[in-house]
């Protein structure tokens, strides 16, 4: 439903195959706006708020909640920080216009703005859940990612060549790369290393995504943490980046395969990409 929904939106916007979307294009379809001026500077909360009075309150109390990106669904404006970077702030408002686009949630949306009520948590997450990943699939326009990925060498490299001509993040495309990817592979966001008094000195992981194909062969990764003891250690950088480096993983059935990891410091995150030794660059 949640695809469907996006699918519909690029299809009216005549911008189904179009690469890198055209956002404008999508807003002024589904008849939403992102606001001229920014919810979240200081300067402008005074001025909408005496222009909006109590609903403003509202709204800003979400918009900090949120931290970067809040829908207005009654008045059908997009709030955007534009302090974040502007392939963030892409995926942010594809992100609320999802919010919007989905019946169920506009309809909700605009109740929860006319009454004192608050969205059940649970409620909450899954609606933010579906629209993630109607802007994700807004972002990289159905499959086509995907299929222009398959024609490049399977590396952390490829990511860094194609995700800029969608105008994605970094860690978004490396994300959407490993998911469809057809082959076995592997991806991770992570925290700088710290020492810590159970672990050692270990990195957090904040996101791993795998290809369906590793996930069948090797298990879903299950460790909130990367220590020394972890096969992926080895790609930690200490410092901007890691080249490949060769290591070995453990499959479901107890064998051995040889993998080449990859990695990057981005400031924001490390992220990791790893895949068979036999498949890198092929």
């Amino acid at each position: 439903m949640v695809e469907a929904a996006a699918r519909s939106l690029l299809e009216r916007s005549d911008a189904w195959g179009v690469v890198p979307v055209p956002i404008e294009d999508l807003l002024t379809t589904a008849r939403l706006r992102v606001a001229t001026y920014s919810i979240f500077d200081p300067r402008a909360i005074a001025a909408y708020a005496l222009a909006q009075g109590k609903k403003a309150a509202t709204l800003v109390k979400k918009a900090i909640g949120k931290i970067f990106g809040v829908l207005d669904a009654y008045d059908e404006i997009i709030h955007i920080d534009d302090t974040v970077s502007e392939s963030r702030q892409r995926f942010l408002t594809l992100h609320e216009a999802g919010h919007f686009q989905l019946p169920h949630q506009r309809k909700l949306f605009r109740f929860f703005e006319d009454s004192n009520n608050e969205l059940d948590p649970g409620v909450a997450d899954k609606f933010e859940r579906e629209a993630n990943n109607f802007a994700r699939f807004a972002l990289f326009n159905g499959s086509s990612f995907a299929e222009r990925a398959a024609d490049l060498p399977l590396a952390f490299s490829s990511v860094k060549k194609i995700h800029k001509t969608f105008k994605a993040s970094l860690y978004a495309g490396l994300r959407e790369y490993t998911r469809t990817h057809r082959h076995i592979c592997i991806a991770m966001a992570i925290e700088k290393p710290t020492m810590c008094a159970v672990n050692g000195f270990s990195a957090e992981i904040r996101r791993s995504e795998t290809s369906l194909a590793f996930e069948e062969k090797f298990g879903l990764p299950r460790l909130p943490f990367i220590t020394k003891k972890h096969p992926f250690w080895c790609l930690v950088p200490f410092g901007r980046a890691t080249k490949p480096t060769l290591f070995t993983l453990t499959d479901l059935n107890g064998d051995q395969h040889e993998f080449v990891g990859e990695a990057l410091d981005t400031t924001f995150n490390i992220l990791l990409f790893a895949c068979p030794t036999a498949l890198f660059k092929q």
